[in-house]
C-alpha cells in the first residue's frame, strides 16, 4: 500500500496568476508594437508573466536541462533501433559533451543535469550525483510483467519530486525536461493509448533513432500487449506507472507535478515527457498550465497527448533525437518573448485636448 496521496496535488497546485496575466495583456496593449503582431511571442510573454507573478516579466536567466534516464525491459523485444540496456552509453555521451543536447546547452550556456533512475549499467561507471536517486537496475518487460513494484514506483515518483524541489530551491527559473532511455517511447505509447482510450497503432511511432517497418510492427504488438495490462489499473496512476511505466517515467511525473506545486515553469521535450505530463494531468487537472510544449517531434503519441492537454507545440522541425534537444531549441523563443514583453517601450500617453471656451457676446448699447 502506497503512502503517497496523489489527490493532494489537486489541492496544492494553483493556476498561474490570472490577474497578473491580465495586467501583462494590458501592458502589451500599451506597447508601441501592435498586439498580435508578434504572434506566439505575445502569448509566451503573458504566460511567463503569469507563471512568475510579475509585470513586467523577468528575464529567464537561470534555465536548466533536467534529464531522467532509464533502461526498459521491453527493449529486449527489439522494438528500438538501439540495443537493450544501452541507455547508459547515451548518458555517458551526454556527460562527455557529445550529444546534441550537450552541444546546444553549451552554446546556450545552460547546465545539464542527468538523473539515473533505472539504467542497466554499473553505477560505479557514472558520477555519484547522477546515480544517487537510482531505484533499480532496468525496468521490467511491460508486456508480460510489471515495470516496477509499487514501492519502487513510489520511490521513483518521490525522487522526481525531490529533484524538482532542489531545482526550485537553487534558483532555477525554467526547466527544459527530457529523458534518456532505450525502450522509453514504447512505455510512453502504452500510457498515452491507455489514457486516451485509443489503439496501439495510433500511438506507435518510429522513435528517436528511426526504426524500420518490421521493428515498428514488433513495437506496435508490444504496446498492444502491454495495453491489456494497463487498462485494469487506469484508476490508480501510481499503479499504472508501476505496471507499464518505468522508474524514469514515474520520476518525470513526480517532477512535473512538484514543479507545478513550486510554480516552476517547465518546457516539455518529446513523447516520453508528454506521456508523463498526461499522467500528471490525470492526477491534477491544473498542472498543465505550468507546462509549455517545445516542439512536435513527429511521434503520433506525442501529438495525441498534447492535444488532450490543449498544449500547442512552439516548433515543428522534425527533431526526433529526444534527450531535451528539441526543448532547448525552444528556449531562445521563450527568452525572446520575455525580453520583448519587458523591454518594448510603451506608447506616449496622449495629452487630453483642452475644450475651447465659447466666445462671449459683446454687450449692446443700453
Amino acid at each position: 500500500m502506497s503512502s503517497l496521496i496523489l489527490d493532494d496535488f489537486s489541492d496544492l497546485i494553483e493556476r498561474p496568476d490570472g490577474g497578473v496575466r491580465r495586467d501583462a495583456e494590458a501592458r502589451r496593449e500599451r506597447q508601441i508594437v501592435p498586439p498580435g503582431s508578434l504572434g506566439r511571442l505575445d502569448d509566451l510573454g503573458e504566460w511567463l508573466a503569469a507563471a512568475q507573478s510579475a509585470v513586467p516579466v523577468r528575464p529567464v536567466e537561470r534555465p536548466r536541462v533536467v534529464l531522467f534516464a532509464g533502461d526498459h525491459g521491453i527493449a529486449e523485444l527489439d522494438v528500438s533501433a538501439r540495443p537493450a540496456g544501452s541507455a547508459g552509453e547515451l548518458v555517458r555521451e551526454v556527460l562527455a559533451g557529445g550529444r546534441p543536447v550537450s552541444v546546444l546547452a553549451r552554446r546556450l550556456g545552460v547546465p545539464v543535469r542527468v538523473v539515473d533512475m533505472a539504467l542497466d549499467t554499473d553505477p560505479q561507471t557514472l558520477p555519484e550525483d547522477v546515480v544517487r536517486h537510482r531505484v533499480r537496475r532496468g525496468s521490467g518487460r511491460i508486456d508480460v510483467e510489471d515495470a516496477l513494484t509499487l514501492e519502487e514506483a513510489e520511490a521513483a515518483f518521490r525522487a522526481g519530486m525531490t529533484v524538482a524541489d532542489e531545482e526550485a530551491d537553487s534558483g532555477t527559473d525554467l526547466v527544459v525536461l527530457g529523458d534518456v532511455s532505450v525502450g522509453g517511447t514504447t512505455a510512453a505509447g502504452v500510457l498515452i493509448a491507455a489514457l486516451c482510450g485509443t489503439d496501439a497503432s495510433v500511438v506507435t511511432g518510429r522513435g528517436g533513432l528511426a526504426i524500420d517497418d518490421l521493428t515498428w510492427m514488433r513495437k506496435c504488438a508490444a504496446i498492444r500487449d502491454a495495453l491489456r495490462r494497463a487498462r485494469p489499473v487506469l484508476g490508480d496512476q501510481l499503479q499504472l506507472l508501476a505496471t507499464v511505466g518505468g522508474a524514469d517515467l514515474a520520476a518525470l511525473t513526480g517532477f512535473l507535478l512538484q514543479a507545478a506545486v513550486r510554480k516552476l515553469p517547465v518546457v516539455l521535450d518529446g513523447v516520453v515527457v508528454a506521456a508523463c505530463a498526461l499522467v500528471g494531468q490525470r492526477i491534477a487537472f491544473r498542472a498543465p498550465d505550468w507546462w509549455l510544449a517545445a516542439h512536435d517531434s513527429g511521434e503520433p503519441g506525442q501529438a495525441k497527448a498534447l492535444d488532450r492537454m490543449a498544449l500547442e507545440p512552439l516548433l515543428d522541425h522534425g527533431v526526433r533525437v529526444g534527450e531535451g534537444a528539441g526543448g532547448l531549441l525552444a528556449l531562445p523563443l521563450v527568452q525572446a518573448a520575455a525580453a520583448l514583453a519587458a523591454e518594448l517601450p510603451e506608447k506616449p500617453a496622449e495629452e487630453p485636448e483642452l475644450a475651447e471656451e465659447p466666445e462671449k457676446e459683446e454687450a449692446g448699447p443700453a
